[in-house]
């Protein structure tokens, strides 16, 4: 999962903002410090959290969770509050990384909505609570794919040849293929996984897609491609911008994810960090959130407050059929992984 394109477009004015009203927590000398995918946070939730409280928000970022989970149970860094992805969610639960949190305190969590609420990945929210959502989908130009866009199947249609944008990321591009077959994107299946290898492998003889991240949002603006797997906040804001593009979720379901906020086992403010998490999880904050980020907010209370179009956007907000069909990655075994591995490796030398 990678939705830095707009998030780190905010950095420099998030950390400028930072060092401007950091008087304003200088009377009580607290802080907390907040361990971030990117800056994916508006600067004014930050600036009015601090002047409320007198809590001085630390910020500090990284663009990987495995990166980040590898930082948290290898050293002994410390923070208060993180973001954590449903991805890396189960393992830091086991590992101990993280710990309960006091509901009590944090009386906001009962504005999210229960769709988003008390998921395999942390049952009853013991640990996390809800920060943004998002799906992985396609985007397409309509200027150029006349015909509907509705299924993984048209990134395999050969009038598109040297248009197709895949991602780079085995876990997206094996799943997408896994869901366009009918199976689960975390099938442990090695038939299921060789059957999705030689489609991809099919594929890249067909269509010749070009691999990459990030790039695929300006190549797509700019006319370079034509059909793109993109993550949902970067294809929406995407069709915002430019009037000739879409983006959709196909019918046979796709990546959901969401990312949450933890206090680790070894935070230092804990308090602190209850009160920033609560603040954040109100509906004003999580409206304005969603509103700079371009994500969509599991808080039901901040949704009905956005525009119309957004609000009802079903590649936006999910309508139940498209969410049973979606499915959360969960963790691979080191077998399965390699097994993946293998398959991925496969996929990228045959051409």
């Amino acid at each position: 999962m990678n939705k830095l394109m707009k998030v780190l477009s905010l950095a420099g004015s998030v950390l400028i903002a930072g060092m401007l009203f950091t008087g304003c927590s200088q009377q009580s000398g607290e802080s907390i410090t907040f361990f971030n995918y990117g800056e994916n946070i508006d600067k004014e939730t930050l600036k009015q959290f601090e002047e409320e409280y007198g809590i001085k928000v630390k910020m500090s970022t990284f663009d990987d969770m495995d990166t980040m989970y590898l930082k948290l149970s290898e050293s002994n860094a410390q923070y208060d509050v993180i973001l954590v992805s449903d991805a890396v969610m189960p393992k830091m639960i086991e590992g101990g990384l993280l710990q309960e949190l006091n509901k009590d305190n944090i009386p906001n969590i009962s504005q999210m909505d229960e769709e988003y609420l008390d998921l395999s990945i942390d049952p009853e929210n013991k640990y996390s609570v809800p920060y943004m959502f998002g799906t992985i989908g396609i985007i397409y130009d309509k200027n150029v794919v006349t015909e509907a866009v509705d299924s993984w199947d048209i990134l395999w249609d050969e009038q598109y040849k040297g248009k197709v944008f895949m991602f780079d990321t085995y876990r997206d591009t094996i799943g997408a293929t896994l869901k366009r077959l009918g199976y689960s994107m975390n099938s442990e299946n090695p038939d299921e996984l060789e059957e999705a290898k030689q489609l991809l492998i099919e594929q890249r003889k067909l269509v010749d897609p070009i691999y990459g991240v990030d790039n695929g949002t300006s190549m797509i603006a700019s006319g370079e491609t034509a059909l793109n797997m993109i993550w949902s906040g970067e294809g929406l804001n995407l069709q915002d911008e430019y009037p000739n593009l879409v983006y959709t979720i196909p019918k046979e379901g796709a990546n959901f994810w969401i990312d949450s906020l933890c206090i680790p086992a070894n935070a230092k403010n804990v308090e602190g960090a209850e009160k920033f998490i609560n603040f954040v999880s109100d509906k004003e904050s999580a409206f304005r959130i969603a509103d700079e980020i371009g994500y969509t907010t599991p808080n039901k209370e901040a949704r009905l407050e956005q525009p119309e179009h957004v609000r009802n956007n079903p590649n936006a907000y999910m309508p139940k059929e498209l969410m049973e069909l979606s499915e959360l990655y969960i963790p691979l075994s080191l077998d399965v992984k390699k097994m993946y591995d293998r398959v991925w490796t496969d996929i990228k030398v045959e051409h």
